[in-house]
């Protein structure tokens, strides 16, 4: 799988951005340990789901792209699907709930994709999308649970590991998993002695519980304000990767997440979503020190409008 990783970093390339490597002396003194920060809040579009959207669009047969394709998504997927087909000149339809955030729905349609609206509580997003591709014939891009979504998202722990060398551990945030996946296959390929940690919420923990059990699980309606990775399941291609590839799983709480987003918001000065900073709301359950420590940082797609509202009760 690494050597459609090594596929998708060439086609990507000129592309999708580099995006940056960031570090703080005040970060590394409050945990003890170096840790360096992907920012793939620079990233196209604001977040690192541009990399396997393009992979996989652009690969797609001439035919497949002439039919247009479809993606269904509450947010950073829907966004980087628009981008993508507005790059490559490709009809775009995404599904996506109604209380999806405002700022991702606006950027879509400022992309110049179609968007189809649905009821998250009493529709299913995968019904109405297949719906679409059996009347219109679109190409379905899925979020996640897709060999070249996986293997476009595994550049961004190839970027940093090529910029910052050794690493002792890799947290990435996991919603479906194909950031994760990816992240770890490229990580044990390149830095086998790394342990690769996944990171999610308390309150979407359905990767580490089936990480712990060995066999998928899944949530009903998920419900975290980090509303990239309420996935309910992994996905079957996800899945076998994380059992793999990953170490282990951290879990966060609603409190820690808007923490750490607060944190990075006021020190480093940088705009980070709650799903984008769910990785560095783990860094206080590392329980080591002096080690090397990379977090990915996923997107910086929030509406900063509401943002007060998360930060009030930061103390």
């Amino acid at each position: 799988m690494y050597e459609k990783i090594v596929e998708a970093a060439k086609r990507i390339e000129g592309i999708a951005h580099k995006t940056p490597v960031l570090t703080s002396t005040l970060l590394n003194e409050l945990t003890g340990n170096q840790i360096f920060l992907k920012c793939e809040n620079f990233q196209r579009m604001g977040a690192f789901k541009f990399r396997g959207a393009y992979n996989t669009i652009s690969s797609l047969s001439q035919e497949e792209k002439n039919k247009g394709v479809i993606a269904y998504s509450s947010g950073n997927h829907a966004m980087a699907t628009a981008l993508t087909c507005k790059i490559l000149d490709i009809p775009a339809t995404v599904v996506m709930p109604e209380d999806a955030p405002q700022v991702k729905t606006e950027a879509v349609r400022d992309y110049g994709a179609t968007i189809v609206t649905y009821n998250r509580q009493t529709e299913s997003r995968e019904e109405i999308a297949q719906g679409l591709i059996d009347e219109f014939g679109y190409t379905l891009i899925k979020p996640f649970d897709a060999e070249t979504i996986i293997a476009g998202q595994g550049t961004v722990a190839k970027e940093l590991i090529e910029e910052v060398g050794e690493l002792d551990y890799l947290l990435v945030p996991c919603g479906g998993g194909g950031l994760l996946s990816g992240c770890a296959i490229t990580t044990k390929h390149l830095l086998p002695e790394s342990k690769v940690i996944g990171v999610e919420p308390v309150v979407s923990d359905d990767a580490t519980r089936s990480f712990r059990a060995g066999e998928l699980q899944s949530i009903e309606n998920p419900n975290s304000i980090a509303d990239g990775l309420n996935s309910p399941s992994l996905g079957k291609i996800t899945f076998p990767f994380i059992k793999e590839n990953v170490d282990d799983f951290i879990t966060v709480s609603e409190e820690e997440i808007k923490a750490a987003m607060y944190f990075l918001w006021t020190r480093l000065k940088i705009v980070v979503e709650p799903s984008g900073a769910v990785a560095l709301a783990a860094y206080k359950k590392l329980p080591v020190k002096g080690k090397r420590a990379g977090v990915v940082l996923s997107g910086g797609n929030v509406d900063v409008r509401r943002a007060g509202d998360l930060f009030k009760d930061i103390t």
